[in-house]
């Protein structure tokens, strides 16, 4: 971020004159999510109230239509084409639900020329992925919504994934959807202007706990599970970071200092299932998440996941979600995971 502020440093001193208006271009994929979009936009609009002059501008941009529809149904008027930028300009692309059908070949190449130009570059909510598609993220980090990770990180290892609610590396940025729209733009406005104008955007949204790109995206796991039992919580995280080779019932018990009863006994009591079937279901959920989000053959979903046949995959996906996982791949196109 100090690299965009001093950005405009450079144009105050070439021009002689204050800086104009710093220009977001907001590039709305179709279906993209209104709330990640309203959540960036809304904060420049209050800064230049708030500061009594255009500090901040902002034009709409799509791909070959006048408008452009966002997840909920409603259509949003754009103003520009898929147009060269001022180098000064910064790009936001919008995404939403299925975003890699919406992630076409024209918006790709404009995003690489783009780059290539020098214009700094942001992902909203699943946009990530269209960055990461053009090459744009390789070597750098980045988010993107919890629900997209597990696809994401299986199509772009050169992409340095992480669950912060934004992050901000070189002139590359991302969100993971929702509010965290307004946490980067409080950062953006706190770097350009300082951090009274920022906080004074935050109380006019009635936004009270400011989030920096230190801060995770999911609650903790107690508070997930509506638990607060440590050895618990210790168990759940360690399941949910080996999916693909799970651990047995005996050894999370012996790494949390309890016998495999005393284990069965907690998960009974605070989540009415079994350990196995709990690991089953968090198995099963990432296995959903990449054949609607990804290329991968069901084979290699089903490796992917832990599951040593495909044959025990299949019957395990369709006594959990009433389908076969080859069904569930055929439904993609109209039914892909995402906020």
């Amino acid at each position: 971020m100090g690299r965009l502020m001093l950005d405009t440093k450079r144009r105050s001193a070439a021009s002689g004159t204050s800086a104009g208006p710093r220009r977001f271009i907001f590039l709305l994929l179709d279906r993209f999510t209104m709330l990640s979009f309203a959540g960036a936009v809304e904060p420049l609009r209050i800064a230049n109230r708030i500061a009594g002059k255009p500090i901040y501008s902002w034009k709409l941009a799509g791909e070959g239509a006048t408008t452009v529809a966002c997840s909920n149904g409603a259509s949003f008027q754009v103003d520009m084409g898929l147009e060269e930028l001022d180098r000064e300009d910064i790009l936001l692309v919008c995404g939403g639900i299925d975003v890699q059908r919406a992630t076409t070949k024209g918006i790709i190449a404009w995003l690489r020329r783009e780059a290539r130009r020098g214009v700094t570059l942001g992902g909203l909510c699943t946009a990530s992925y269209a960055l990461a598609k053009a090459g744009l993220l390789d070597g750098k980090r980045a988010t993107i919504h919890w629900e997209n990770q597990d696809g994401f990180l299986e199509e772009f290892e050169d992409v340095k994934l992480t669950k912060s609610v934004f992050v901000i590396d070189g002139n590359r940025m991302s969100t993971a959807g929702g509010t965290a729209s307004i946490d980067l733009m409080l950062k953006i406005i706190a770097d350009d202007h300082g951090e009274d104008l920022a906080n004074t955007v935050a109380d006019q949204l009635i936004y009270s706990s400011i989030r920096t790109d230190q801060d995770t995206q999911r609650l903790s796991i107690p508070t997930r599970i509506g638990v607060r039992h440590p050895k618990l919580s210790q168990v759940i995280q360690m399941m949910e970071t080996a999916i693909e080779e799970p651990i047995s019932p005996a050894d999370l018990a012996e790494d949390v200092g309890m016998s495999t009863r005393q284990l069965e006994r907690l998960f009974r009591r605070y989540l009415n299932r079994s350990p196995k079937r709990y690991y089953m279901e968090l198995r099963l959920q990432k296995a959903r998440n990449l054949l609607m989000q990804t290329d991968m053959s069901v084979i290699n979903v089903a490796l992917a996941c832990g599951f040593a046949s495909p044959s025990h995959f299949s019957k395990c996906y369709r006594a959990h979600y009433n389908t076969t996982p080859y069904r569930e791949r055929g439904t993609q196109g109209s039914a892909r995971l995402s906020i």
